[in-house]
């Protein structure tokens, strides 16, 4: 049976720009009501304008944030529906190069955001027995140099709520994963641009993890996926194939493909264009915890 978001409260982290944005612009012209929290004021403020919602500065790494902006939610809309846990960072470089600090927040806003983000939203949603959607990523099971920490926290979100789901299914509460491939949003368009090495590798990926997808088809499947319940979203769909290979992606056999498609190359030419940039994070990034 569809779930009708008309009328209902969804609250999204990190709907600034990007997936999160593009999905409050699509939940509102299904009718719902949308609040946005993020770090970025001047830009959640021009979202929740353009549909008639409401915002909230917050950093999902600060409990207290967080639970201030979900309260500011149920005060303004009586409660809340469905959350997206959406906000998240990547970090630039590999392990052994990158500044442990990148690693680390990159881990924290993706990971722990995601628990503090659903935490402080769940006794509200499971009150009106609704759905919380976390945004996990192909990254999930499919590994790719230069990206561990991502890799490692999206890896995580996935089965926190694989957990969260079998602890409230009793309860009427539902919880999807979703897994997208590359997302033309700022934060791969900031790689794709400042590192060649990257574009390189991205370009020979074997079919679907070259994919590059646009933010409004990519928000599109997210709320099918919501008005269904779904436990995953693919996007694309042919990502659910990596999914099923999951034995094999896990293997020495993803290493070898994974090889042969540049990977080694990657991480060491990465290495120096990450060193030469000067920057643990993209352009657009708000990975620092700042504006």
């Amino acid at each position: 049976m569809r779930y009708d978001l008309r009328g209902r409260t969804i609250l999204i982290t990190g709907g600034a720009r990007g997936i999160g944005a593009a999905l409050a612009r699509g939940a509102a012209a299904r009718g719902a009501r949308v609040a946005l929290a993020g770090l970025e004021p001047a830009l959640l403020r021009e979202v929740a304008r353009e549909v008639d919602g409401h915002w909230y500065e917050c950093d999902v790494t600060d409990q207290n944030g967080l639970d201030q902006a979900v309260a500011s939610t149920v005060e303004r809309y009586g409660g809340i529906d469905v959350v997206v846990a959406n906000a998240g960072v990547a970090n630039l470089g590999t392990v052994a190069t990158g500044p442990v600090e990148a690693l680390v927040r990159t881990i924290e806003v993706n990971l722990s955001g995601v628990v503090r983000t659903v935490s402080a939203a769940l006794p509200h949603v499971l009150a009106a027995q609704g759905h919380v959607l976390i945004v996990s990523s192909a990254a999930a099971f499919a590994a790719m140099p230069g990206m561990a920490a991502y890799c490692a926290s999206k890896a995580g979100v996935e089965q926190f709520g694989n957990v969260l789901r079998l602890e409230n299914r009793r309860h009427g509460l539902t919880v999807g994963t979703a897994h997208p491939i590359w997302i033309d949003t700022d934060l791969v368009r900031d790689i794709r641009d400042d590192f060649p090495s990257f574009r390189d590798a991205q370009s020979r990926l074997p079919w679907p993890l070259s994919r590059v997808v646009s933010v409004e088809r990519c928000a599109d499947a997210l709320l099918h996926g919501i008005e269904r319940r779904r436990r995953k979203i693919y996007i694309p769909r042919s990502i659910a194939l990596v999914q099923a290979l999951r034995p094999v992606v896990l293997s020495g056999f993803s290493d070898a493909l994974i090889t042969r498609f540049g990977g080694g190359d990657l991480a060491e030419q990465m290495a120096v264009e990450v060193r030469r940039s000067g920057r643990a994070f993209g352009r657009s990034s708000v990975g620092d915890g700042r504006p």
